[in-house]
Parts: C-alpha cells; structure tokens; sequence
C-alpha cells in the first residue's frame, strides 16, 4: 500500500500535546507569529476538509457543492497557513446537468461535497459522489492541475463521503456512508486502477447508524476507520475510530473527539489525519454547527495512546476536545491567507472565486476589457430572483472579527431591465448595486426584501462597500469619487444556510432581456487575520 500517511514506528508512545489552556475561539484566528496558532485555521466555509503529506507538503481538499469550479485545493508548508492552488473539477456540469446554468439550479444542499484525497502510484487521486449522478474520480500528477475530466466509478444513488483505500498486497477498497441506507459505513471491493466498485460486495463496517465522514488508514499492520457519528436525540457529533487487524474486521471502537457540552467546541466533525515528516500526528476537522461564516477548520494535536489516535486534548473520559490554542506543527514560514482580493488584470479569476453553479461561458469576460472583469447580463430563471440568477460569482467569508469589502465598477454599458452590483448572501440576500429602468441608473440596497433607493448616478464609475462587525451585522455604502462615501440602508444579519455560512459576490442579471454589462474594475476584501508579532493585523491583501 502506498498510503500518504507513513506508519509510525510505535504507536503506543504518548507524544506531548502542545496544547495550552482552553480559551475559547473569540479574538485572533490562525497563526499567531510567536510558533502559536489559535483555532480555528481556516475560518470560513472550508468544510468536509481532507488532507495529505506528500514530501513537505500538505494538501486540502475541500467542499464546493454547487459552485464551479468545484472542490478547492489548498496548499501548506506548516499545516497552519493556507492558500489557494486550485480545483480538481473545472466544470461541474460535466457531474450532473442539474448542475449547470440553464437548468433548474435547484442543488443548494447537494453537488459536490465530503471528497477524499489520496496520493496513489505517483498520481493524487480525488474521490466525491453526487447524490444523483453516482460515485466520481478525477486524477492529476501535480495538485494545482490539470485535473482529468471526472470519471464515473459507480452509478450508485444516494451515498456520500467516500474514501479510496490501496492495501500492501494489491488490493483496493472504498468506504462510503449511505443516507439511502439508513447512514451506515459501507466497505465494497474496488478495482487495484480505482476506476470501478463491485456493488456485490457491499457490507457494513458499524453496527451503528448516523455514521459519515469516513477516512480509512493503515498504520502498522492495522487498519483504522474514522468517522462521526451523529446521536439525533440531543443533536450531538462524536469523532469514532474503528481499528482491526483485518480489513474484514471484528473491528474494535472508541470515542477519540467529543463534542463537550458546554464547550465552545461547535460540534467537531468530519475531517483527516496526518503526520509530518519528523513523525508528529495532527488531525484536521470542520466545526459542524453552523455558524454565519460556515464550517470552519481547526488543526488538532494528537496523541497516540495505547494505539489509538486521540484528537485534540483529552478530557476525563479519555476522548479528545477541540484544542484552541497550541503550539504550530512546523516553524520558520511566513504567514498566509487564502486569496481574496482581485484585480481581474489577468487572463485568468483569482483562485478563490467560485460560480454560482457553472456558468454561461459566453457571458463573462477578463479579455473583452483588459484589466476589468465583465459580465454580461441575461434573463434568471425566475424574474428578480437571486438564486435562480446565474453568472454570480463568489468567495468564502474569511473570519468572525469583521472587515471589508470594496468594489469599484463601470456602468456605462448597462440596459433598461439590468441589476448588478455585489452581495452577501444565505439567509437572508442583501444586494447593493445599480438598477436601470426608462434609461435611468439608480443606486439600490435590496435587503430581505427591504429597498432602499439612493441617488440617480451620473456618471459611469461607481464605488460599493460592505463593512463587516465582529457580529455578523453589516452595514452597507457607495461612493460615486472613490473617496466620500455614504451610508445606504439597513444593517444586514449573516446567516446561514443549506449548510453553509455566508458568501461575497458579483452579480448581474436583467429580467426583461438578455442584454447590457457591468465591468468590474476591482474586488478589494480586508480582514482581519492572523497577527505578527508586532500586533498588526494580517489582510489578505
């Protein structure tokens, strides 16, 4: 077996915690600049993550559902600062066509979501499932791509977080989790080239219901299966780890990550383990509750205690609880943060930009106009209805502790019948942007359904802002200089919704025609970030 996490020598040692005291998630997030970090890592919607060593390298693999591109790649030197290095699927339409712009765009709680990824024969496999369309893999010999078009493995419905498994002696396995099946762990034999299941071979792995997330190893001899379990009668996730001497099992059971009540904890879930190359174990895992930011990462210590993987810090029974603040695995890299910001002076988005399902290729353009971004506008699927617009394009809300967003667009080109402008958006919408009716052009906040009308605009060029607290309000303003701005509106509440926090984004549609544009100059977003050792604050800048 050619597995990315490399057996430990003796698993029964107890390997110190680097833990400090439990203080909460409030206040500063990621690396500290002292060889400290506070979770969480990743504090946005960087959910379902899964990561890999290969060399010095980590790699994290994490949900996009019905975004395209779909599952984003991320890259670490010290499994603390992360920055985008690309998708493994291009085009999500090639998945399922419910997923493309011109169908129903009915998928909020489904597409591409709780993928595994693997290093296997000198290839980094990615494995997902659409709920509707089946089980997938994609393969690529670098992890920022290119990426092969998907593969159907298996048609199989109603399964999700699957996890490829090579053994030493040739033999391959999957395991994945069935919500049609009562949400059992399922072991089926896979061909030794992972292109194919043999669906006969299906069997159970828990006799116990609620169970996904799955991740399966193999350390020493011994296989071991992760997942969590969900107890529906009071709403609680524990991290379990199943361990046998044959794959076929008995297999033996423990709690190894609680979720404690009364802990800060937000309910710890899905995720992955890895080693570095000096031998200490971490395990990477998403807060399952949701909050207005998403399910958020945080990098837990473990410790291997009488051959069991113990997550985070132990409590008195001997499971692992979250641990907020610890010493980083690796020192001596400069702090990192996802991109965020975008010129659009390339030929190419930003790496951290995501499409509201895949999007009208005709519509959009980085060439049309060098150095702006431009996208057409053409009929929704529902007059005046956000979620059935298509062509919006997003990012993840970075952090808890406020921040800002700055848009600068040209207008000039908009027709009768056209909105465009940027948004946050779940539950509820808010929209701040530019409305033409009878050849005027209007600046507008829709919020929840609330409008606030502004001025007339004059001129072409337009200034947007969103100022975002430390609790999760935000306040909304334009500008028609760069320089003056004035507030417009109500305050926005972030939510959440279909599993997931807020999101930033571009929008434009036209409800009367497939006509007019809006040329986005710039996407300028600060936040507050992890901090140096002077105190200031780090921006994605």
């Amino acid at each position: 077996m050619k597995q990315i996490l490399l057996p430990l020598a003796v698993l029964t040692v107890v390997f110190a915690c680097n833990a400090f005291a439990d203080e909460g998630n409030e206040g500063a997030w990621g690396d500290q600049g002292d060889g400290t970090y506070i979770n969480p890592i990743l504090p946005g919607d960087f959910s379902d993550p899964d990561v890999i060593r290969v060399g010095s390298d980590f790699y994290l693999i994490t949900s996009s559902f019905q975004y395209s591109p779909g599952m984003a790649v991320l890259h670490s030197k010290d499994l603390v600062n992360w920055q985008y290095i690309g998708h493994a699927i291009p085009n999500i339409a090639k998945i399922e066509p419910h997923l493309n712009w011109d169908n129903k765009m009915d998928r909020y709680n489904r597409g591409v979501y709780a993928g595994s990824l693997r290093y296997h024969d000198g290839k980094f496999w990615m494995y997902f499932t659409e709920e509707d369309a089946g089980l997938f893999v994609t393969t690529a010999d670098k992890p920022e791509g290119p990426w092969s078009d998907v593969q159907l493995v298996s048609d199989i419905k109603n399964m999700d977080d699957p996890c490829p498994f090579w053994d030493d002696d040739g033999k391959a396995y999957l395991i994945m989790s069935s919500p049609g099946k009562k949400w059992y762990t399922h072991l089926y034999n896979m061909a030794p080239d992972g292109l194919s299941i043999d669906l006969s071979s299906d069997r159970p792995l828990d006799p116990d219901q609620t169970s996904e997330g799955n991740k399966i190893y193999k350390f020493n001899g011994e296989y071991y299966v992760f997942h969590n379990q969900c107890e529906f009668r009071n709403r609680n996730r524990r991290g379990m780890m199943m361990r046998s001497k044959s794959i076929e099992g008995p297999w033996e059971k423990r709690v190894v990550l609680e979720n404690t009540p009364g802990k800060n904890d937000l309910e710890p879930n899905q995720g992955g383990l890895i080693d570095t190359e000096k031998g200490d174990w971490w395990f990477i895992t998403h807060q399952g509750t949701g909050r207005w930011e998403g399910r958020a990462s945080d990098l837990l210590p473990v410790q291997w205690i009488d051959g069991w993987p113990i997550l985070g810090t132990p409590d008195p029974t001997g499971a692992g609880n979250i641990t907020w603040h610890a010493k980083k695995p690796i020192d001596g890299f400069p702090i990192a943060v996802p991109q965020s910001d975008d010129e659009f002076n390339g030929p190419n988005l930003g790496l951290q930009w995501e499409w509201n399902y895949e999007p009208r290729a005709d519509k959009w353009s980085l060439s049309e106009r060098p150095g702006f971004l431009r996208l057409h506008a053409f009929t929704p699927g529902a007059p005046g209805d956000f979620f059935k617009a298509a062509n919006t394009l997003t990012q993840r809300v970075m952090g808890y502790t406020g921040g800002e967003i700055v848009v600068k667009a040209d207008v000039s080109g908009m027709a009768d019948g056209q909105t465009a402008g940027v948004c946050a958006y779940w539950k509820p919408v808010a929209l701040l942007g530019v409305v033409q009716k009878d050849g005027v052009r209007t600046i507008e906040l829709k919020n929840d359904q609330a409008v606030t009308e502004g001025p007339v605009l004059t001129g072409n060029d337009v200034w947007l802002k969103l100022i975002i607290d430390d609790q999760a309000s935000c306040t909304f303003a334009y500008s028609t200089d760069g320089t003056t701005f004035t507030p417009i509106g109500d305050s926005f509440k972030f939510g959440w919704a279909n599993y997931r926090g807020t999101r930033f984004g571009l929008y434009c549609w036209n409800d009367n025609a497939d006509a007019g544009q809006i040329d986005f100059d710039y996407f300028h977003y600060t936040y507050n970030g992890p901090q140096n050792k002077q105190g200031a604050q780090k921006s994605a800048n």
